[in-house]
């Protein structure tokens, strides 16, 4: 009999959001696996790679093996998880997700959900995030290929191996409106962005500001090799993208010596 595997979920969106729930139903149909959720209280979507520090942080059980952060960031679930809950042994696996919406090109870096994969690789962890790209005329999407999808890799890392070195994870997008589709590997995009803010007022006339969505504009990298994930996604492919947390810009080291004098 295989030994139980271990997997560590968390996301950015929240304890109750639809994506972490399909993905959690999602890994409890595959066989001797043992799935432990630590998500964030409240949507977190955005926070980038950001810990806690200034307050304390609360486990608020929810279910069996399934735990909220009280106001908690991913990256606060997996740190906390692994020095509270798994002491003795890492968890096998690491999912971030399934997001509700896209992390390609430079979103990268803000990205809750990737940042959930970037805490599990600096413990040793192999990590995946996992994202639905969506119409959010129509938010709620129905997460049937990203179910697929994860399955198909927990089992093909389980069976074997998983594929990248030390500190990289795989960062997973999958494309709108589609229940099967090929996996290509990808290189993160080129994204354009624009400043987007709107003004409100209250009744008492006090100014505040929401910042809005950006449409997905793209371009190749100059130089990259094969497709970006952008790329993959609008060619109704799901992306993985290898990503390393050393954000070292080697080709301007020389450049930057001989500026130095």
């Amino acid at each position: 009999m295989k030994n139980t595997y271990k997997i560590l979920v968390t996301n950015d969106d929240g304890y109750e959001a639809k994506g972490l729930l399909s993905l959690v139903s999602a890994l409890k149909e595959l066989e001797n696996v043992t799935v432990t959720v630590v998500a964030p209280a409240n949507e977190k979507s955005a926070c980038g790679h950001s810990l806690t520090l200034v307050r304390p942080l609360r486990f608020v059980s929810v279910d069996d093996d399934f735990y909220k952060l009280d106001d908690g960031t991913p990256s606060d679930c997996v740190y906390l998880s692994l020095s509270t809950m798994f002491v003795e042994k890492k968890p096998d696996l690491l999912i971030s997700g399934i997001n509700r919406g896209s992390n390609m090109g430079e979103d990268i870096t803000y990205s809750g959900t990737v940042a959930g994969a970037m805490e599990g690789v600096l413990h040793n962890i192999p990590s995946i995030a996992i994202s639905q790209v969506m119409d959010f005329s129509n938010p709620e999407g129905d997460f049937v290929l990203a179910r697929e999808t994860i399955k198909k890799l927990v089992c093909k890392i389980r069976e074997g191996f998983f594929p990248l070195p030390h500190r990289e994870f795989l960062n997973v997008n999958i494309p709108a409106d589609l229940e099967v589709a090929d996996m290509r590997v990808t290189y993160a995009g080129y994204r354009f962005y624009a400043n987007d803010s709107h003004l409100h007022r209250n009744p008492r006339g006090e100014e505040h500001y929401w910042l809005g969505l950006h449409p997905l504009k793209f371009s190749p990298r100059e130089g990259a090799f094969g497709m970006s994930d952008y790329e993959a996604i609008q060619s109704g492919f799901v992306s993985i993208t290898p990503i390393q947390l050393d954000l070292s810009a080697y080709k301007s080291m020389k450049t930057l010596q001989d500026w130095l004098g």
